[in-house]
């Protein structure tokens, strides 16, 4: 994406059935579990590259031994950071224990990490500061094994305040107002509470207090705790937590907004935020690997029964389809589909764009993540072609010769890989000219494939913000010297402020945000602004459920059409000499590429849950009264 956005996070979840010594004979190590966890983190990467964590549990360990493990790092290669703190205090307890090699029942006593159950995390810093602090997973500690809680996630709640509020009429004092804290001391109190219930009639039954610790354990109910934890969240979540005992369990929101896979043997239960994750991982066929449902949690007891429990009443699915469109990996099998379906259906507003000349076109795309997306819209200029030579050889019927038979068959469609991000290139200097000269040397062209009578088409996942065509690929591109430049992004026009997951708070920053005022400000009705700055200022009383969307209003007297050519006028410079176009996804064509996958609310508006409508409410009151604090 030539302009970055950020996603929040990714999980990984693997649960060992068998004992350790099972893995030490079968695959040749104790540390299979963990080997697993460093390849699941490793294949997420893309989905956070600010922060990583990891935690383990070991199940069979006397008193007085460390059974739970933590390790986080917010350095620049955080997932090869931890593992390398994991790797080294291995190999030391190894080293000065030769002997201890190939016992297996000692490791688990004695070596750290090495254990039952484990919970990785990988995270980009949305909500709050990237410090150490802030990176999961977050634990809860208590003397009592099952009052000990590991928790991540990968999610942004919009209530959070309310949450905090919450937990302080229940008497508790958070040490920190982040979502991730309130969420877990949320599940926290709901799990002290479950413990002492069980207590009371593990003492009816007649156990005495040390002996209540294994009934608790084993009769713990995680469904009601999650249940009675999450009754009022607002939010795109998938939560994972760990108990210090041994049990787990993964919680998806009931819009299923944010993604949850799990997969089940009788070796391992492992779930990741994505599908080719586990099946790249665990050699698995597509089928193999699952999809939480939304508002159900997968339950995993310490004795390795597993369950599927609704927690929460299932709402419309509004699945990100910004998952689809940009920050899952290309790799599984729908989504790949998926993105060639969105090159493919946008063509038709390229060929009008180019006024359907594909001889005269040199197609291309921003790297890497729009190459899928590319080869969609390779497949459709190329059919296009195929029906333009064939209107040609019938129009000339017996009349053409052989000569110019050929020569319509041997004519191509352009495809080239003109712009290639040079990753070593950083933009450090303080100084904004200087900094602007160096963004725009961000990006190498591909020289002497263009030609002057030339359009030059080259597609994105998405254009956010427009700073990077600005300053960097457009100028780089007219220096190919073509007729025309089309920018296409594969993805709708970003209108509305994200509050489930993605980077995206500040409504101001959105090009096609801009370009409407501008637009406003064209068509004298600049009035607009105002008015539904005051709509939105009447509301900040009222409930969630009771907050209109009156920012749509902004939108409402123009085509998308002209908001696409007020973005193409505000990006080209003078300096530019070709023209330039913009050209958009619409929302139809992204709902047929992505037909189950509907979570649009960047694009529409149209939010999932009611937090979303105070979420907008409130960036677009940020955004009028200068404040550039974020909205949740």
């Amino acid at each position: 994406m030539s302009d970055a956005i950020k996603h929040e996070c990714g999980i990984a979840l693997v649960r060992l059935k068998k004992p350790l010594q099972f893995y030490k004979d079968k695959y040749g190590s104790a540390f299979y579990g963990i080997n697993k966890m460093y390849l699941l983190m490793e294949k997420q990467h893309n989905r956070g590259q600010d922060g990583a964590g990891f935690a383990s549990v070991k199940f069979n360990v006397d008193p007085g031994t460390r059974y739970i493990s933590r390790v986080r790092s917010n350095k620049s290669q955080p997932i090869q950071d931890i593992f390398a703190q994991i790797n080294g205090r291995l190999n030391s307890v190894l080293e000065e224990n030769p002997d201890k090699k190939d016992d297996i029942e000692w490791q688990e006593e004695n070596m750290p990490y090495v254990g039952n159950l484990f919970l990785g995390h990988v995270r980009y810093g949305t909500f709050g500061k990237n410090s150490i602090e802030s990176v999961h997973p977050f634990l809860r500690q208590s003397n009592w094994r099952h009052q000990n809680l590991i928790v991540a996630g990968n999610f942004n709640m919009t209530n959070s305040k309310q949450m905090l509020e919450e937990l302080i009429e229940l008497g508790q004092h958070p040490k920190e107002n982040t979502d991730t804290v309130t969420v877990m001391e949320k599940i926290g109190h709901f799990l002290e509470a479950e413990v002492s219930d069980l207590y009371l009639k593990a003492k009816e039954q007649g156990f005495n207090k040390k002996n209540a610790s294994p009934f608790i354990e084993e009769h713990l109910n995680l469904k009601n705790i999650l249940r009675r934890s999450s009754k009022n969240w607002d939010g795109g979540y998938a939560m994972a937590g760990l108990v210090g005992h041994g049990d787990a369990f993964v919680l998806r929101d009931p819009n299923g907004i944010r993604p949850t896979f799990f997969y089940e043997d009788d070796e391992v239960v492992v779930v990741a935020s994505e599908r080719p994750v586990i099946q790249t991982v665990f050699n698995l066929k597509i089928e193999d690997v699952k999809e939480l449902e939304r508002g159900h949690a997968l339950i995993i007891k310490k004795s390795g029964i597993t369950s599927i429990e609704q927690v929460l009443e299932p709402k419309e699915k509004k699945s990100c389809s910004f998952e689809r469109i940009y920050f899952s990996r290309g790799s599984d099998a729908s989504i790949y589909q998926e993105r060639k379906n969105l090159g493919k259906y946008v063509f038709p507003k390229i060929l009008k764009a180019i006024n359907s000349d594909i001889t005269n076109s040199v197609f291309s795309y921003i790297p890497n993540t729009a190459e899928t997306s590319f080869y969609g819209m390779k497949e459709a200029a190329e059919d296009v072609l195929n029906n333009q030579k064939t209107a040609k050889i019938l129009a000339g019927g017996k009349n053409l010769s052989a000569e110019k038979v050929t020569q319509i068959l041997s004519e191509r469609a352009r495809f080239e890989k003109i712009a290639i991000k040079d990753a070593k290139l950083r933009t450090f200097i303080a100084d904004d000219s200087s900094r602007d000269d160096l963004v725009e040397h961000v990006y190498d062209i591909t020289y002497g494939v263009v030609k002057p009578t030339d359009n030059l088409v080259i597609i994105d996942d998405s254009i956010v913000r427009g700073t990077t065509l600005k300053k960097s690929i457009i100028r780089i591109l007219d220096r190919l010297d073509p007729k025309k430049i089309v920018v296409v992004s594969s993805a709708p026009q970003i209108r509305y402020p994200d509050c489930y997951g993605i980077d995206m708070a500040r409504i101001e920053d959105f090009i096609a945000f801009k370009a409407a005022l501008e637009l406003l400000k064209d068509h004298n009705k600049y009035q607009i602004v105002e008015e539904v700055y005051k709509k939105c200022k009447e509301q900040e009383a009222l409930k969630d459920t009771e907050i209109v969307n009156y920012v749509k209003e902004i939108y409402n007297s123009f085509t998308t059409e002209e908001i696409s050519a007020k973005i193409a006028e505000m990006l080209k410079t003078e300096d530019i000499k070709a023209e330039v176009e913009v050209i958009y996804q619409t929302v139809e064509g992204l709902h047929k590429a992505c037909p189950d996958h509907l979570g649009d609310w960047y694009f529409t508006g149209d939010y999932p849950t009611p937090g979303g409508q105070r979420v907008v409410n409130q960036a677009y009151i940020n955004f009028y009264e200068g404040n550039s604090k974020r909205a949740y």
